[in-house]
């Protein structure tokens, strides 16, 4: 391409919305243009970046003999009511009726539309298993909208479903999957985690499940693992807790602590250590047709993972307790204990609390606590403990080793989701046997879009984007520096002798200084800068090769131009 032909803009300044460094750079790149809350447009150079991932994840997927499909974007209602999702999902979906009043909505996942789809076609084992992927757009409606392409409404994912006879086969699968997610992101020249993770609202409490996860300091995610083999998303992560120490032999007893609400505060009067006070937090699980209260119960400086939380309920609706409802529970704002409160309220341990020790909590009256409270002597309710906790630095895994904590960007999920859709919408095969079952299913997503801005979170500086070989928009950016008709003409030769050969160029030949050129280089953050200065050709007819990650450089004849080019371009894939 040259830039001279091309339109490309790029801007000083960026809206204070783009908190994060790929939102800022893809918008001062001129990548993307924002259209709408959540909602951007992919211009020329990010297009090119989306077509490579894009390119890399089909091959990837076509190697295991997946089949590439399309499904609709708009998906009618009746699919989603037979899965019973319609209500479930309806905050995350636009939801709609056409003129003849029927239900419609714009798709925020596709396990309804590609189970329809092989329930029309699949009758019998022998057909089995079957593989389906699409790249399509997507939509979500999120409430608040952020971080540009990773956290956006309108995104576009590669999903892909398949359907097996028994467990074996699903197993068989998924490892197929596992294995291609990896050789993808690998391809893509990502550092990335692969992580034990939770399924969601999509799967069962029992699914397999992993994330790929790209390494980025701004990521969302915290990664728990060991140097050795073990690694999981926060979420999912069991981890337990070594070198507390705790009193066994005290007698409960209450003590006044004014104005003292928060456990620091509390521990700090008592002189003693956080972890030796219990955490009260008090929930609602909100079902259809009813709510149940829950005094969760956690070591003093630990903290509550909502999602564990929700998969020992079962409940999709988890909120913090109302004032109101607390005190018609007989709980006090503050001073919150398992004490002296109501039969309507379920208490839950978390395992890291040794049940036989004690500790101090509150007493349900203001501005008092109780010291040597023990959970298995001075509490009458049923003694419920469910691992609840996040994960800390200096936890110990299961395989026994210390763990440590990174950040990560959630960029791909692959997950096994059994009968749970087929049996809801009745999609059987006829066994060996002549009779009818639901075969398993499993689901493996990756957001295109959204790897696209994990890898600039990745790999970018103060002066821009740095691109990984494979996924640049172009392999090399050629500014070409001087005005002579000489100079040009040799540059364009140069220009068409590199596409000749392959290799993509970005060609600057718009004629401007080269302390814009470079800056516009270094921004766009193609792998290789090569550069023709018509006073230094002149000089000793060489160019300069720059790398953008390394900023190694090295001066080259025009005779050795290809070549070396080329072995660059090769040992950066």
């Amino acid at each position: 391409m040259r830039l001279s032909k091309a339109s490309w803009q790029t801007y000083k300044e960026i809206p204070k919305e783009a908190e994060i460094p790929s939102h800022q750079l893809l918008l001062k790149a001129g990548m993307i243009h924002k259209s709408g809350s959540g909602i951007y447009q992919y211009l020329p150079f990010a297009l090119r970046v989306i077509q490579k991932i894009e390119k890399i994840v089909r091959e990837e997927m076509n190697a295991i003999y997946s089949q590439e499909i399309t499904m609709s974007m708009v998906t009618p209602g009746e699919l989603w009511k037979e899965s019973g999702r319609w209500d479930l999902m309806e905050n995350l979906m636009v939801q709609f009726h056409d003129r003849g009043g029927k239900d419609l909505c714009l798709s925020p996942t596709n396990e309804e539309s590609v189970t329809d789809i092989f329930r029309r076609m699949t009758k019998s084992y022998k057909q089995l298993p079957v593989s389906f992927y699409q790249i399509n757009t997507k939509f979500r409606d999120e409430i608040r909208p952020r971080f540009g392409l990773m956290r956006g409404r309108e995104f576009i994912m590669k999903d892909a479903y398949t359907f097996h006879a028994d467990r074996d086969s699903l197993n068989i699968g998924y490892d197929e999957m596992y294995q291609a997610y990896s050789n993808i992101f690998t391809r893509m020249g990502l550092e990335f985690a692969i992580v034990e993770a939770d399924a969601g609202n999509m799967g069962t409490s029992e699914s397999k499940t992993h994330e790929f996860q790209v390494i980025a300091e701004t990521g969302e995610d915290d990664i728990v693992y060991t140097d050795g083999n073990y690694a999981a998303n926060i979420e999912k992560a069991a981890t337990t807790r070594v070198g507390l120490e705790f009193s066994k032999d005290q007698e409960m007893s209450e003590v006044e602590t004014p104005n003292m609400k928060t456990i620091k505060d509390v521990c700090e009067f008592l002189g003693s250590k956080q972890y030796q006070s219990l955490k009260s937090l008090v929930y609602t699980a909100v079902w259809p047709d009813r709510e149940e209260h829950y005094l969760v119960m956690l070591l003093g400086d630990d903290e509550l993972n909502e999602l564990k939380l929700k998969n020992y309920i079962g409940c999709n609706f988890l909120l913090m307790t109302k004032e109101e409802t607390m005190r018609d529970l007989g709980l006090v704002k503050g001073f919150i204990g398992p004490t002296n409160c109501s039969e309507n309220l379920k208490v839950i341990y978390d395992k890291a609390i040794d049940l036989d020790s004690s500790y101090i909590v509150g007493a349900n009256k203001a501005d008092m606590h109780l010291k040597g409270f023990m959970p298995s002597k001075n509490c009458n309710s049923e003694k419920i403990q469910v691992d609840l906790r996040s994960a800390q630095v200096g936890d110990l895994a299961p395989n026994g080793e210390k763990v440590k904590i990174k950040k990560g960007i959630e960029v791909g999920h692959i997950f096994q989701l059994g009968d749970k859709y087929t049996k809801a919408m009745k999609a059987q095969v006829l066994n060996k046997e002549g009779k009818k079952i639901s075969p398993l299913m499993g689901c493996y997503g990756i957001g295109v879009t959204r790897t696209m801005a994990a890898a600039i979170e990745q790999n970018h500086d103060e002066l821009g984007m740095i691109w990984p070989m494979p996924i640049a928009p172009y392999q090399v950016y050629f500014a070409m520096i001087g005005k002579s008709e000489e100079t040009k003409n040799l540059g364009l030769d140069i220009y068409k002798e590199l596409i000749a050969e392959g290799i993509e160029v970005l060609f600057d030949d718009r004629g401007l200084g080269p302390g814009q050129m470079f800056k516009d280089a270094d921004l766009l953050g193609l792998p290789i800068r090569l550069t023709l200065g018509e006073r230094d050709y002149k000089e000793d007819g060489k160019l300069e090769i720059k790398l953008r990650k390394s900023g190694e450089s090295q001066k080259v004849s025009t005779n050795d131009l290809v070549s070396t080019i080329k072995s660059k371009i090769k040992e950066l894939l």
